[in-house]
C-alpha cells in the first residue's frame, strides 16, 4: 500500500510540473514520473509476499522475482539518458524562435515565410507580367 501511495504522489507531482511552462520544471516532472514508474514496477513484483532476493531458502516460491528488478534497472538507464538529452536540449535551445518580429508583426521567418515580410511567393498564383514574365 505504501508503494502505491508513494507512486501516486510522484505521478501527481509530475503532472503538476508538466503543466508549467519552464523547461527545467518539465524535466523535473519527467524525473518524478520515472521514479513513479520504477516504484510501480517494483510493486508489480510482489514486494509484500516475497523474501530477500539472495540466499538459498528451502521454498523457491518465497524468493523475489528478478524480472521486475531487471525492468527497473533498464528503466533507470533509459530515464537517465532521456533526462540528459532533455537537459542538453534545454541548454542549447533558443527562445527567440517564437518571438514576434517588431517590424512586420509576424512570428518568425523560415523556409515557408520570406524574410521580407510578404507571404506571396514569386511565380506562384500571380500574374506572369507581375513578376517580370519569369516562369
Amino acid at each position: 500500500m505504501t508503494l502505491a501511495v508513494t507512486a501516486g504522489l510522484l505521478v501527481a507531482g509530475a503532472v503538476y510540473l508538466f503543466l508549467q511552462r519552464e523547461m527545467l520544471r518539465v524535466i523535473l516532472g519527467f524525473v518524478l514520473l520515472g521514479h513513479a514508474v520504477n516504484l510501480a514496477l517494483m510493486a508489480a513484483g510482489g514486494t509484500s509476499r516475497r523474501a530477500a532476493p539472495f540466499g538459498s531458502p528451502e521454498e523457491l516460491s518465497a524468493v523475489a522475482d528478478p524480472l521486475p528488478q531487471a525492468f527497473v534497472l533498464t528503466a533507470i538507464v533509459i530515464a537517465f539518458s532521456i533526462t540528459v538529452f532533455m537537459l542538453v536540449l534545454a541548454v542549447t535551445g533558443r527562445e527567440d524562435d517564437t518571438t514576434e518580429d517588431d517590424t512586420t508583426g509576424e512570428v518568425g521567418t523560415g523556409p515557408d515565410r520570406p524574410a521580407g515580410g510578404s507571404d506571396a511567393v514569386p511565380g506562384v498564383g500571380t500574374d506572369p507580367a507581375a513578376d517580370g514574365g519569369r516562369r
